[in-house]
């Protein structure tokens, strides 16, 4: 297995502490290998150690693309909610390469219309474990990536741990993707 390529920050660069959740700023020069791209975001691990998180709008400071998202249309409900579990299936544990359905944390998701007729998105999720210091970025990245949607004014994203969380509640795939089989 080759080394994966190390890279210099191109600026100072806005990024959140794994698995701690912190926001912090590294600086420009830090040297840094990414280990997992998926969702659109970026988990990068420094060279003296400490995973990171950057979002896809910093893209450019690891010296790629920031790919732009595709105008979408909805013209039914159906539309809408097949729409809202393919952003969910977008959103990534950044130390777990599985999307958040495959990996079980999605216990509940549902529309409604609210006063305004926009419509309102309410997800129930728990975390792979109680003490998650990335809890709230993934909150925060579901309720971003919802509340993009065409017709959607707001999204709800409430953390559950009842019932707690266990490997039998990922899809066959991922358990196999994981090597837990």
């Amino acid at each position: 297995m080759a080394p994966r390529e190390e890279i210099a920050l191109s600026r100072d660069c806005e990024a959140i502490q794994i698995p701690d959740g912190y926001p912090v700023l590294l600086p420009k020069g830090f040297r840094v290998r990414i280990t997992q791209t998926l969702g659109g975001t970026f988990t990068i691990a420094g060279d003296l150690g400490g995973l990171y998180r950057i979002e896809a709008k910093d893209a450019d400071a690891l010296g790629r693309e920031v790919v732009e998202q595709p105008v979408v249309t909805v013209t039914s409900d159906a539309d809408l909610e097949q729409l809202v579990w393919t952003q969910l299936r977008e959103c990534y544990d950044p130390e777990i390469p599985v999307n958040i359905v495959d990996l079980g944390l999605v216990y509940d998701c549902h529309l409604e219309t609210g006063a305004d007729g926009g419509r309102i998105v309410h997800i129930q999720m728990t975390l792979t474990a109680p003490g998650c210091g990335m809890g709230e970025v993934l909150a925060q990245d579901v309720r971003k990536r919802l509340e993009a949607l065409p017709g959607v004014v707001r999204a709800e994203v409430e953390i559950v741990f009842d019932p707690p969380w266990n490997q039998s509640m990922m899809s066959e795939a991922a358990r196999l993707q994981l090597g837990f089989y």
